[in-house]
């Protein structure tokens, strides 16, 4: 037995490995930003490549994007490192999801790539960056991650970061007039993390959700140290 079959590790159907997804029934809302993404992923595999990259920046909707595609497929979800958990052998066959793609070890990566490439799988691969970026040591991954197909989801558009703060604020039973959904999407930045961080200074100021409170809230993220001198 090579040196490298001679550890034992556990198999798919062992492992218990996170996904993560929003809340179930939150819609995934379709926009320019993402419209390119959705039609790939909706047909794909689709015999182009066996081996396809989901790639945007934080909070551009990417990772719920694949996860529904996991879903649909019934793939199996890895996140990042966690893919050295898995033998790749166990693998073989079945549409994988490797969110987080980068941190994956380079040998953990290169068979995952290899096995899709093989026949009768397909890998997603989902990350910040396009992987003719990513940092890696093995020259034949190098040359595998620079065939592979790449499809870009861009920063949330107007249209979805209004349906993320609706969502955020929903998620906290506050509905707020829609002026100030528009006064929010007008001077936020494109980013999840950034609409949800709203929302939560707008919920722990105890009043009800106004353009005043909305400035209010967006001056002190700006500046935390003269929040109270509004």
């Amino acid at each position: 037995m090579p040196a490298q079959r001679a550890l034992i590790r556990p198999t798919a159907q062992q492992l218990r490995l996170p996904l993560e997804r929003p809340l179930v029934g939150e819609a995934f809302v379709t926009s320019d930003s993402n419209a390119e993404a959705v039609r790939v992923l909706a047909g794909w595999p689709d015999g182009v490549g066996s081996v396809l990259a989901l790639h945007g920046p934080a909070g551009s909707g990417k990772s719920r994007l694949a996860a529904d595609w996991a879903e649909r497929l019934g793939a199996v979800p890895l996140n990042g490192a966690e893919a050295a958990l898995v033998d790749p052998l166990e693998l073989e066959g079945r549409p994988v999801l490797l969110d987080r793609a980068p941190d994956a070890d380079d040998e953990s990566l290169f068979h995952l790539i290899n096995l899709a490439n093989a026949g009768g799988g397909a890998l997603l691969l989902v990350s910040r960056s396009a992987p003719r970026r990513w940092s890696v040591a093995l020259p034949d991954l190098r040359s595998r991650l620079d065939a592979v197909r790449t499809v870009e989801i861009a920063a949330p558009d107007d249209l979805v970061l209004s349906a993320i703060l609706r969502a955020r604020f929903a998620e906290r039973s506050i509905t707020p007039a829609e002026d100030v959904i528009d006064y929010l999407v007008r001077r936020l930045d494109r980013s999840a993390d950034t609409a949800a961080t709203v929302v939560e200074r707008l919920d722990a100021l105890h009043r009800p959700v106004t353009r005043i409170l909305a400035r209010q809230a967006l001056d002190q993220m700006a500046d935390p140290t003269g929040a109270d001198n509004d």
